[in-house]
């Protein structure tokens, strides 16, 4: 093989492995774990981040309080999406690079099965009503929700009877399922796990003065496996999320802390 042939071989080489590694770049997912009061936007929005950070997402759904004890276990991600009270805990705790998104807030509703006659929920009173006639109840111990959902029952004076019917199940998954299914009658979760759920109804929000938001923002990794992990953020703010947001009840709220 000639000097020029070689060169030219050399260089047909390192073409093809700079192809093959900007190729890798591409197909790299970023590793993203989301609490399930985000996953009706998620879903809807995916296939245009990914486009927007050239990356697949790899997602894991969980309660934002589970997600913060597998970060605080070691547990390797690039993005994290929670309540934003977790997000500051994470970041606080150095978990997170530099300062971190809000993007959006949503309220708490009761959900029954679709087809379910339509619960007057709109006072304390009528909330009280509905939910000492209420069969059974479920909510997720760990959830988001869950606090403002216990203390709703005390300062109603109700909490020994819902203790009695009520299911908690881990995750929002099987406490909406569950009432999809009929092992439940209610459930009383956020309006953004109730929405997008096939077989679920949203009987309405809570009344005032129990309603209570809950904020959500996305922390980017303090050690990311990947750089393009930064641009997630991005896709949570623009017009383009906009109708996503709409479709489960949640509110944008884009600022940066």
């Amino acid at each position: 093989m000639t000097l020029t042939a070689t060169k030219t071989f050399a260089f047909a080489i390192l073409g093809v492995l700079a192809g093959a590694q900007a190729l890798t770049a591409q197909t790299e997912s970023i590793h993203v774990l989301a609490s399930g009061g985000i996953k009706g936007v998620l879903e809807q929005i995916q296939e245009q981040c990914e486009r927007t950070v050239g990356h697949k997402l790899s997602i894991e759904y969980n309660s934002t309080a589970a997600l913060k004890q597998k970060i605080e276990a070691g547990d390797s991600f690039d993005v994290v999406i929670g309540t934003s009270d977790g997000i500051d805990a994470l970041s606080k705790e150095g978990k997170l690079a530099g300062s971190h998104s809000d993007i959006s807030r949503v309220g708490i509703g009761i959900g029954a099965r679709a087809g379910t006659p339509k619960l007057d929920i709109s006072t304390p009173d009528s909330l009280k009503r509905a939910l000492l006639d209420a069969k059974s109840v479920t909510y997720g111990p760990s959830g988001s929700s869950a606090g403002v959902i216990l203390s709703i029952f005390e300062k109603l004076g109700i909490a020994d009877q819902m203790r009695a019917k009520a299911d908690p199940l881990p995750g929002a998954d099987l406490t909406t399922g569950s009432v999809v299914d009929g092992k439940n009658q209610y459930v009383i979760t956020l309006v953004s796990e109730i929405l997008p759920v096939k077989g679920l109804e949203l009987m309405g929000p809570l009344p005032h003065p129990f309603q209570q938001y809950i904020s959500f923002a996305v922390g980017i990794s303090a050690k990311p496996q990947s750089a393009d992990a930064a641009k997630i953020p991005g896709c949570f703010t623009g017009p383009q999320v906009a109708s996503a947001y709409k479709a489960v009840g949640m509110e944008p709220t884009a600022s940066k802390r």
